[in-house]
């Protein structure tokens, strides 16, 4: 039998170890929130791989979709043939996204790549070139991608530099006492130090942070940030890569705020867990660009189309929005019973079912105890539970179960997890 030991070892032996992986254990099959290791072993799964598959692991409508594609074919390039399933997935994105101003969506494959382009439509549209985004933000692993995301380590530390002209102003987060006042503030200090809103193409920023640490933007502070862009011709690209496709109680996170974005890139969970992403936009902008300034070899794959198609389908009628409510009540109400008994959670974030918990030590949101986070993701996973971290501390714990988990599994997830906090924090606070 192969064992996670064997894999383990040509893991180390035949792929660089910048490609880092949260566990050791390597999968072998998965059906909705379960997955099983090629030793046999089952985990419930709070990932859902980074959001991605909020419809489950191979949701039967999403393989059947797929399927019966494959039988069509699977590649011509859009650029050469197109196809159909391309249209389809558009116009329905068109319909869906928010705000009343007819839209147009390109295809490509990669959250990064979908906002390398919104970027690049942003700066031919308005013939600027700044750019500004947050602190905290995660836009992707690309060289323009790493130059918007405002956290350092790992994933800029050695790799400049950057592409030029890439602005930074602080995140609104109440826990660690930056207010939306104070980050427009800082907007204001940005214009009269480094740059005139004149030269500035566009501000990019997530409704709610993922790898950040699940911070979510103040409505009232993104419909601020409409404004200033209304006011100053920018551009508005709201980042729906982890957030998009019901994760957050709505299609998109960003209806939440109330407020039309210009641009929208979009991927992760909106094929179900097929290669597939896209900047949805206002059809003016989208269409600034001239014909061969956009596409891509594998952008708008038939395959992934077909796969969206049926995604949106299935959040339709599993009514995967208010399910991903119902799953941040569950998790909020627990860790919030969980935080009574223990101080080391310092702050609870709930967004339908984007959540997190922040661990600190004694309560204090100026100590961050990443040491316990890493450990308690670490022994959750012994006990059948696969958690992920994140947070520019590294003290966070987030929950991204798909969005069609059974509650009763989630119940039980959520009690070897409370289990594991308890025991951990319990020992810490002895050793301490």
């Amino acid at each position: 039998m192969t064992t996670n030991k064997d894999l383990l070892q040509s893991r180390e032996m035949n792929t660089p170890r910048g490609v880092g992986t949260q566990t050791n254990v390597f999968a072998d099959k998965a059906r909705n929130a379960e997955i099983w290791d090629v030793e046999g072993n089952r985990y419930i799964d709070l990932a859902a791989g980074i959001a991605v598959v909020n419809t489950g692991h191979n949701h039967p409508d999403v393989i059947a979709a797929v399927t019966a594609q494959l039988e069509r074919f699977s590649h011509t390039c859009f650029q050469v043939a197109p196809y159909d399933v391309y249209l389809k997935l558009a116009e329905r994105l068109n319909r869906a996204a928010p705000g009343p101003t007819p839209k147009k969506t390109i295809f490509l494959t990669t959250g990064a790549e979908a906002v390398e382009n919104a970027v690049k439509i942003a700066r031919y549209h308005t013939g600027r070139s700044g750019i500004i985004a947050f602190s905290g933000a995660f836009h992707g692993r690309t060289m323009m991608g790493m130059a918007l995301t405002g956290k350092v380590v790992p994933y800029k530390v050695g790799f400049g530099p950057f592409p030029a002209e890439v602005f930074h102003v602080p995140f609104p987060i109440e826990f660690h006492g930056v207010s939306a006042a104070d980050s427009l503030a800082a907007l204001e200090t940005l214009w009269k130090s480094d740059v005139e809103p004149t030269r500035i193409a566009a501000i990019i920023i997530e409704p709610v942070q993922g790898e950040g640490g699940f911070y979510p933007a103040p409505a009232g502070f993104l419909q601020k940030l409409r404004a200033i862009c209304d006011e100053h011709g920018i551009v508005l690209i709201v980042d729906e890569v982890q957030s998009g496709f019901g994760r957050t109680g709505t299609l998109f996170c960003c209806e939440q705020a109330g407020i039309e974005p210009d641009l929208m890139p979009v991927a992760k969970s909106l094929a179900g867990g097929f290669p597939l992403a896209g900047v949805i936009g206002k059809a003016t902008i989208m269409d600034s660009v001239p014909p061969g300034g956009l596409g891509g070899t594998y952008g708008g794959s038939p395959i992934g189309c077909a796969a969206g198609l049926a995604v949106l389908d299935v959040i339709e009628k599993e009514k995967l929005c208010v399910k991903a409510q119902a799953i941040g009540e569950t998790i909020g109400k627990w860790a919030t019973e969980l935080q009574s008994k223990n101080p080391c959670i310092g702050d609870i974030r709930t967004t339908g079912a984007m959540c997190a918990i922040e661990l600190v030590q004694n309560g204090d949101a100026d100590r961050p105890d990443p040491e316990l986070t890493k450990a308690i993701a670490a022994h959750a996973l012994t006990e059948g539970v696969l958690l992920l971290t994140c947070g520019v501390r590294g003290n966070v714990i987030r929950f991204l179960p798909p969005l069609t988990i059974e509650p009763e599994l989630l119940s039980q997830a959520l009690g070897i997890v409370g289990d594991v906090i308890g025991r951990l924090s319990g020992d810490m606070r002895k050793a301490s």
